[in-house]
């Protein structure tokens, strides 16, 4: 795996040979490299490969041949502080490649990756069935012109630092992850996972994919838009030590009259000054917050029981099943049964 410091130019990459049975897939990670980014999605092309082999017929290729590219030689730093080892570093890079899929974190994240790293996936790109981002990996594929006009997406953190050093991306904060022709970005983090899942169902279907989301135990499809972090979870990272419990203090309230009164008091602090400190803290009104809450639990209600659309709705504080069932299409665009029939328990 190592190479010398005065390697010399890259080569070309070689033209792709038809798509062969087995699907050579590169994960490219940088120093310092959000670890879920890489091995999330790597791990559901490695259960679907697994999951494939075991009703194929003797003989047949593999699904997936899946390989960790890195920037640089040696051991891999990540975040988290764990060093991975990947299989070669992109300056060892031969033959035909199926998909590349960049990592976000680390020097990407940064603007910190050598021009060499931007001239070969420029010079590779156009030879990939498919390319994508997980993350913040979407900033190497914008250095790179890969996002030109574009629809995209990136982390919520810095959807708006991307639209801003690339104003010829076109940046979507919603969406778990894009589509645009034959490049594909995500979200933050997890999101890369959703994303190897909808790849593995355009190779190879549905069923697949559905057998893998289920070992895995993830969503076939998430639901609605982006939503990376819930109002309860933002709420307990705020800074402002009254709003830490608030989300679940509410959460035990669902079914009592949760006004910005009752709120304020429970943070201790005026209604006036509560309403802007939870605009301030959440980006919404305190109404919009308890909303985003009541819908919470209702979504873990539908995916866990099986009561009905009346007693969920009763359960969750809101006024009947018609006002959850109004709830959900403005939040998730799915009615609750509809949500119900794709994410509930099976049987």
């Amino acid at each position: 795996m190592t190479t010398a410091e005065n390697a010399p130019a890259e080569p070309a990459p070689q033209p792709l040979a038809p798509a062969p049975a087995t699907r050579r897939i590169l994960f490219l990670a940088s120093p310092g490299a959000q670890i879920l980014d890489l091995v999330g999605p790597y791990q559901v092309f490695a259960r679907a490969a697994e999951i494939a082999a075991r009703t194929a017929p003797r003989g047949t290729p593999p699904l997936y041949a899946l390989e960790a590219v890195s920037t640089t030689a040696g051991l891999l730093p990540t975040s988290c502080g764990l060093s991975l080892r990947p299989h070669r570093t992109f300056r060892e890079v031969r033959g035909g490649v199926d998909t590349l899929l960049v990592a976000g974190g680390g020097d990407f994240q940064q603007g910190r990756e050598s021009a060499a790293v931007v001239l070969w996936l420029r010079r590779l790109a156009p030879r990939l069935r498919r390319i994508g981002s997980i993350c913040t990996g979407a900033f190497l594929l914008a250095r790179a012109g890969l996002l030109d006009g574009r629809r995209s997406t990136t982390h919520w953190k810095f959807s708006g630092l991307l639209a801003r050093r690339f104003p010829a991306v076109k940046v979507e904060r919603d969406p778990i992850f894009v589509r645009d022709g034959r490049v594909y970005t995500s979200a933050g983090i997890t999101a890369g996972m959703d994303l190897a899942l909808a790849l593995v169902e355009e190779d190879a279907g549905p069923a697949l994919a559905l057998a893998v989301a289920r070992e895995l135990v993830l969503y076939l499809r998430r639901p609605g838009g982006q939503a990376q972090f819930s109002a309860a979870l933002a709420m307990q990272a705020s800074d402002r030590e009254p709003f830490r419990d608030l989300g679940a203090w509410v959460l035990e309230h669902l079914t009592t009259p949760l006004t910005v009164d009752a709120l304020a008091a429970q943070a201790g602090m005026s209604p006036r000054n509560f309403t802007r400190a939870c605009r301030r803290e959440t980006g919404v009104t305190p109404a919009k917050f308890v909303e985003s809450l009541r819908l919470e639990a209702a979504r873990r209600r539908l995916q866990q029981s099986r009561a009905s659309l009346d007693e969920i709705a009763a359960a969750c504080g809101f006024r009947n099943a018609d006002a959850m069932r109004t709830t959900f299409r403005r939040a998730l665009r799915v009615s609750p049964r509809e949500y119900r029939r794709r994410f509930g328990a099976a049987g």
